[in-house]
């Protein structure tokens, strides 16, 4: 950056709809400052449909649909197209700064267009790491392949500013936000519940405990996912009072793998993909949730659920630490015994949600916008340690 910039062209770019829920309440800041900002809202399309869903929600029009995503897309294959493709978009509008959110293919092609024509890049929810090259896959590296190229690094959780020091970013380059996807839940949630929706509207909640289950990630598949899937069919048959509800991810290697062990199962719900309003009441309805998801493990401490994490590792350790959630792995014994565990024991159950969230605190959106005045500005330090997020384990 060579000069003060009175009014900062930012180009906000999604690619699926985990990036437009945690993007929400950063482009809803920007908007709110247009004597400050001009905002260009970028859409690749990674994921179609369900990038459209959340896009509705939360009423943002992008302003350049890149319509990427083909049927049966590989990693190669997307990952060039989102390159060539934002290549083409930024050296039409030559924003003065480009921002990402998370660790997707769009993330990790956007930040590497920029980086070809010198435009700086702001990473959000930057400095989660696991340092397991191929957990979660390909997440964990397109997150650190961003990092190396950002120039303005928007860490949740202290933790994550500590992963990004250590790989040598510069401090004054790092702030500390907490997460936008509580910004945008704590949004959500003030929403109307969708009445008349077929899963909703079908399930007994008082007379079943409802057990919430994602898996779709690329390293549980095959055996993982079978083992996931044979547990869930146990814990149901074990227990009368459980109900599980399986959105199951469009797939069709999870696809044929959830409805060959648990299709036909009574009191076990394999459902579509449910939109992030809909799915953010059946989480509020839920007793606990199994998943291998890496946002849920920042929503369900929230809305206080348990949340038993269907992985080996975690990029987001906030929330082990704190004792709002549990690695299980994807043994199918020890699935079993750490859902038991709590079905059986209230105690347990009720240590896990208690406390504050360790994700943030709803102000993310503000403080970003806030850091991204002071660069434009050329002001040191980004944000005040007054004013980044900070949290305290609870007792």
């Amino acid at each position: 950056m060579k000069k003060t910039l009175d009014k900062l062209k930012v180009m906000v770019v999604m690619g699926t709809r985990p990036e437009v829920i945690k993007m929400a309440p950063v482009i809803q800041s920007l908007q709110q400052h247009p004597d400050q900002f001009q905002t260009i809202v970028v859409a690749t399309a990674q994921h179609r449909g369900l990038l459209d869903q959340a896009l509705s929600i939360f009423r943002i029009q992008p302003d350049l649909d890149l319509n990427l995503m083909n049927t049966g897309q590989g990693l190669p294959d997307l990952t060039g197209r989102v390159l060539s493709s934002m290549a083409q978009t930024l050296s039409k509008t030559k924003p003065d700064m480009v921002m990402v959110q998370g660790d997707t293919t769009t993330v990790l092609a956007t930040a590497l267009a920029a980086f070809y024509q010198k435009i700086p890049v702001a990473h959000i929810e930057a400095g989660l790491r696991t340092y397991h090259k191929y957990s979660p896959f390909p997440e964990e590296m397109n997150r650190r392949l961003t990092s190396v190229m950002a120039d303005v690094h928007f860490a949740p959780t202290l933790s994550a500013k500590h992963a990004l020091l250590k790989e040598g970013i510069s401090d004054s380059t790092i702030v500390v936000t907490g997460n936008t996807v509580v910004d945008a839940l704590l949004h959500v949630c003030e929403l109307p519940e969708p009445l008349g929706h077929p899963v909703l509207s079908t399930l007994d909640f008082d007379q079943y405990r409802l057990l919430l289950v994602t898996s779709h990630r690329r390293e549980s598949w095959g055996l993982e996912l079978q083992n996931i899937c044979m547990a869930i069919k146990e814990i149901v048959e074990k227990y009368p009072d459980v109900l599980v509800v399986y959105p199951v991810h469009p797939n069709p290697v999870v696809q044929s793998t959830a409805m060959d062990i648990l299709g036909g199962m009574e009191r076990i719900k394999l459902v579509e993909p449910l939109d992030y309003l809909t799915f953010i009441h059946l989480m509020k309805k839920s007793y606990m949730i199994l998943t291998d998801s890496g946002g849920l493990q920042e929503e369900a401490p929230t809305l206080k659920k348990p949340l038993l994490l269907l992985r080996e590792v975690t990029e987001r350790p906030e929330a082990f630490d704190s004792g709002f959630a549990k690695i299980v792995g994807t043994n199918h014994q020890n699935i079993v015994k750490e859902t038991e565990f709590l079905l059986n024991d209230r105690n347990a159950y009720e240590k896990m949600i208690r406390g504050d969230n360790p994700y943030g605190d709803g102000k993310a959106g503000h403080r970003i916008v806030q850091a991204l005045c002071h660069w434009g500005k050329r002001a040191a330090p980004l944000l005040s340690s007054e004013e980044e997020f900070t949290f305290s384990l609870k007792n």
